[in-house]
């Protein structure tokens, strides 16, 4: 959903320098950029946010789901701003379903963000009805503050490392084989 603080993590995450500020839609386009951890890296994506009807044309997120096929996991922020998490999670769950295309068989990781702005009580409540729609307990991020964010990056990059092993090696051509 827009404002859930997707290219808020890209910039605390990464040396992208992403548009951010307190409206929807700030994101007009996708961002990149290139997070490390642990001596490893990959290639974050942030992309406009998702709304109801996305995948009908609503909003500008659809346009850019094309983008998204390409990638290993899908890290999926829900803002803890949100009156019910687990509904906008659903929301966006079901326009991934929509739009087809294999994305909503990819890997997951679900977070609550923005857990900063959230109270001991709110904090549990509102990860409990996240954890409800996703089925499991969502990791808590503050990009902000830094909570959570090594160990999403560190989930993140646990399972692009495993589908970078699937691959095979590339076949060495001719000239490499006979400098």
């Amino acid at each position: 959903m827009p404002n859930a603080g997707k290219s808020t993590f890209l910039a605390a995450v990464t040396a992208a320098k992403p548009k951010i500020a307190d409206y929807p839609f700030t994101t007009l386009h996708p961002g990149l950029g290139v997070a490390r951890i642990d001596g490893r890296e990959f290639v974050l994506a942030d992309i406009p946010g998702l709304i109801e009807g996305a995948h009908e044309g609503v909003g500008i997120g659809d346009r850019f789901l094309g983008h998204v096929e390409r990638t290993r996991v899908l890290l999926h922020l829900v803002s803890a701003q949100e009156e019910n998490p687990g509904k906008a999670y659903k929301t966006v769950r079901a326009e991934l379903e929509a739009y087809g295309h294999g994305l909503a068989e990819k890997p997951e990781i679900v977070a609550l963000s923005q857990v900063d702005i959230l109270d001991a009580e709110a904090r549990k409540k509102k990860a409990a009805s996240l954890k409800r729609a996703a089925g499991r307990a969502p990791m808590l991020l503050s990009a902000v503050t830094g909570e959570g964010v090594e160990p999403i990056l560190r989930a993140l990059m646990a399972v692009v490392a495993e589908a970078r092993d699937a691959v095979p090696a590339p076949v060495e051509t001719r000239w490499q084989q006979n400098p």
